[in-house]
């Protein structure tokens, strides 16, 4: 499996559950050795930096803390042990929203509080490289728009921003480039708009005489599919479908353009690699 991550821009790391996503990211952090291979940050391994903070900034385990710190505390010894001024740890709880609840004790945090804690721990070291595991867990719908605002502003700034999900929704919203992995192996690495380009549409046709239908669009050079009550078309479009229909003399009962969700791209792109799929589902 091999990818880059380019400054300036808000990749998404997307993959089923299981797929390897907190794993490699693991491995980038020196957390983890792989089986093969190397994961280099700007050309260098990350165990090589003196002050990793003030170069690899990052959230994967908001959970990983001590409870009875104060979120101030806590921010303070990540500080002091990557020589980072003791200014900077209110610059980021204001930047996450937390300066409020700066001396109140971690262990009464909610998940969503412990979420913005992790991502002013990456932020600390004002690094140009930023990576988040799942950031959206635990936050209401405030905090993830909050969240997406600050991805992109975070590339916008020229900085590198890899942020993990399973949720493809989520990254359509977030990300401009996809990195998708399914059980370890590389399944796709491509700008947003490409993939969304890739996975076409289909129009639903319905007509009486069906099969005549089908006969023709087929000589005509569209994909013909049947479904319940119905054809799923691809490779014409709406208007040129209801042309060759007028043409032969097929009454249309229904012509309706169909969009190809990101969301069944997603599925498509990582239908083999689904580690438990639901009984009945495409394998």
């Amino acid at each position: 499996m091999t990818f880059e991550v380019r400054p300036g821009l808000v990749t998404g790391f997307l993959g089923p559950n299981g797929a390897g996503k907190s794993t490699t990211m693991r491995v980038v952090l020196g957390l983890e050795t792989p089986d093969g291979g190397t994961a280099l940050v700007g050309g260098r391994p990350y165990v090589s930096f003196r002050r990793p903070m003030r170069e690899v900034g990052a959230l994967l385990d908001a959970g990983a803390v001590h409870g009875g710190r104060t979120a101030a505390m806590h921010l303070r010894c990540l500080a002091r042990s990557n020589r980072i001024g003791r200014e900077r740890v209110g610059e980021v709880l204001e930047q996450v929203g937390l300066a409020e609840v700066a001396d109140r004790r971690i262990a009464g945090f909610s998940l969503g509080m412990r979420q913005r804690l992790g991502i002013a721990a990456a932020l600390l070291g004002d690094p140009g490289v930023l990576m988040f595991d799942e950031p959206v867990n635990g936050l209401d719908f405030e905090g993830i728009r909050w969240i997406r605002d600050l991805m992109r502003r975070l590339a916008g700034e020229g900085r590198t921003v890899l942020v993990s999900s399973h949720l493809m929704s989520e990254m359509a919203l977030t990300a401009d480039h996809l990195v998708v992995i399914g059980r370890g192996r590389l399944v796709a690495d491509t700008a947003m708009a490409e993939l969304a380009a890739r996975f076409e549409g289909d129009v639903l046709v319905r007509a009486a005489g069906q099969e005549a239908l089908a006969h023709v669009l087929r000589a005509s050079g569209a994909g013909v599919r049947e479904e319940p009550g119905g054809l799923s078309v691809t490779g014409l479009d709406a208007t040129r479908i209801g042309e060759v229909a007028l043409r032969h003399g097929i009454a249309l009962g229904e012509l309706t353009p169909r969009g190809a969700s990101l969301e069944q791209a997603f599925m498509e792109l990582t239908e083999d690699s689904v580690e438990f799929a639901a009984e009945g589902s495409a394998r």
